[in-house]
């Protein structure tokens, strides 16, 4: 988002000597330039990756996922990254070093990399949002109802099990909502359509209220829970748009929450979550709402490519925006075929180093999953395109401790340094300005292209637990309340992105129930499920400390023992 990126630089230039200010908007532009510059590598289609690869990996990926085409090899197969770099820096060369099974090459030697991606306009942003977001609809989605076209073909990614009962309906009638909540909505609509947006969610929040007391369908005996949570969510889903207008936006990140947990399955309400999150300038998290859209799009029979584009590149420019205004780390993402072997790993990384030197600290590649980009994400024909996704730290300890975090098969965020030694106020706070602040940008940026996790389904909404638990030590009510809705969202949608096993379905359900009764002040919160796995995995922290310092000391005698003995070697050498 050029434009966006240009107005952050504007405001920084102050200076009220006219030849300072000339020079600074100098260095801003040229800032800007740079920022921009370092997204220019993303392909942007299928077919460009494609080439980028060369057709000899492209072979292997179709041999990979059974098909018959036949085409010759060609040499030449180019990693693709995106690249980020602080505005702070400086221009590097052309030339871009690669990785693709052990060979190395650079961007001049290969004539078919893709051209240049231009940059999305904040208009664009905002025309997306008006065709998408903010229109007032007047049908509601039902989880359940009627029949919906499957686009599932035998190399499409699979789709989960509950998402096939989307998709296997039967060929019911809607529900008919009850004739007291359809006035009060079409009263809704009508402020909303007037732009009196105060009372367009007065209206909204009073069919809220209706429903909540069983005035959601005409026929009770004939309704399901599922039909109910439907309405409640399609009421959720127009608060949050009129909480939008009215730019109260921690309002209208709870109503965004709350229309998931309602309705997973209905993509305008991840949809309406990421432009949530963009207003907050949240922008990886923006991304992985606008990804989950554009998946659950597919997902539920989506068939309009203008709709899918709009929404891949609604999530494009959201990674884009999380890129150039993030310091402390740089990514590099690199096409993947086949398995990446420990030595390749090392190369990835020497390229990685090449490219951005000021980002080596401390480098790892992420180890759960792979990542997809919204320019190669085309879910109903073959498996998209997927990434390794690598990283760079200017702060050790911070790549140190996310990397050792990432290693564990459940999510550890926390303030405590050992199992049973509970911290003080001021030691939590101090554990949040030094560690916490910093390592949750980049957990965020991570999940902003891995759909799924492979080790463990509900990772992502316990880490938000987690955190959620860490800022009710601090005394942040508010913002607790809100990672907790945020967690439950995370967690009713998984059965849509991946089946899952019955030991996950289990631990699901107990950390959904546990949330649940945290935000209606039920029981404290040290019993809750996330809070005994975050034991555990202090546990093996603590004991994965004891063996390091062993190993330390003991290599530390060693040493000292090997400079004894040649000291009396000398030593006799001289007698």
């Amino acid at each position: 988002m050029a434009s966006g990126s240009n107005v952050n630089f504007q405001k920084n230039l102050t200076s009220t000597d006219g030849k300072n200010e000339t020079s600074q908007q100098r260095r801003s532009s040229k800032k800007s330039k740079v920022a921009a510059n370092k997204l220019n590598d993303i392909p942007k289609t299928r077919q460009e990756v494609k080439k980028h690869l060369g057709d000899g990996a492209a072979k292997n990926k179709r041999e990979r996922i059974k098909m018959t085409e036949k085409k010759g090899d060609k040499k030449g197969k180019q990693s693709n990254d995106i690249d980020r770099k602080s505005r702070k820096r400086k221009s590097e060369n052309n030339e871009e070093p690669a990785v693709e099974k052990g060979e190395t090459t650079s961007e001049t030697d290969n004539p078919l990399i893709p051209t240049p991606l231009s940059h999305i306009p904040l208009k664009s942003l905002m025309d997306i949002e008006t065709e998408l977001v903010y229109m007032d609809e007047e049908d509601i989605s039902f989880e359940f109802v009627g029949p919906v076209v499957s686009t599932r073909t035998q190399s499409a990614p699979r789709r989960s099990k509950k998402a096939d009962a989307l998709s296997a309906g039967d060929g019911s009638a809607l529900p008919q909502v009850d004739k007291q909540l359809q006035r009060t909505l079409r009263e809704g609509s009508t402020c909303y359509g007037q732009k009196n947006y105060a009372a367009a969610a007065e209206q909204f929040s009073a069919a809220l209220e209706l429903c909540s007391k069983g005035a959601a369908i005409d026929s009770a005996f004939e309704s399901s829970p599922e039909d109910i949570s439907s309405i409640a969510s399609f009421i959720e889903t127009k608060l949050v748009t009129c909480y939008l207008k009215l730019k109260k936006p921690d309002d209208a990140l709870n109503h965004s929450h709350r229309s998931i947990i309602l309705n997973p399955a209905y993509f305008r309400n991840h949809l309406r979550q990421a432009a949530v999150f963009r207003y907050l300038e949240r922008y990886s998290e923006a991304a992985r709402s606008a990804m989950i859209a554009d998946y659950m799009y597919w997902l539920t029979g989506g068939t309009e490519q203008h709709t899918s584009k709009l929404i891949k590149l609604y999530w494009q420019a959201m990674i884009e925006e999380a890129i150039t205004r993030e310091e402390s780390f740089s990514v590099m993402y690199t096409p993947f075929v086949t398995e990446v072997k420990a030595d390749n790993k090392d190369k990835i990384k020497d390229v990685f180093a090449k490219k951005h030197p000021d980002y080596v600290e401390h480098i790892y590649t992420d180890p759960h999953g792979l990542h997809i980009l919204p320019q190669t994400a085309e879910w109903s024909s073959l498996p998209p395109q997927q990434y390794l996704l690598t990283l760079g730290f200017r702060n050790k300890h911070i790549g140190k401790t996310l990397e050792r975090w990432s290693s564990r098969t459940l999510p550890v965020f926390s303030d405590r340094k050992a199992p049973f030694t509970p911290l003080t106020a001021e030691e939590t706070q101090r554990y949040w300005d030094n560690t916490g602040k910093k390592i949750l940008p980049v957990m965020d940026f991570i999940r902003s292209t891995r759909l799924t996790d492979r080790l463990c389904a509900c990772s992502r909404g316990i880490e938000k637990l987690h955190y959620a638990s860490l800022l009710g030590r601090l005394q942040r009510g508010q913002e607790q309340s809100q990672a907790i809705n945020q967690a439950m969202a995370e967690l009713a949608t998984i059965p849509y992105l991946q089946d899952i096993s019955r030991k996950d379905a289990k631990l699901l359900q107990s950390l959904m129930a546990d949330a649940m009764d945290t935000l209606e002040g039920r029981r404290s919160d040290k019993g809750r499920v996330w809070n005994k796995i975050q034991k555990i995995g202090l546990i093996e922290d603590y004991l994965y400390q004891v063996e390091d310092n062993y190993l330390r000391n003991k290599r530390l005698r060693t040493a000292r023992m090997e400079k004894k003995k040649m000291k009396r070697i000398q030593s006799t050498q001289q007698q």
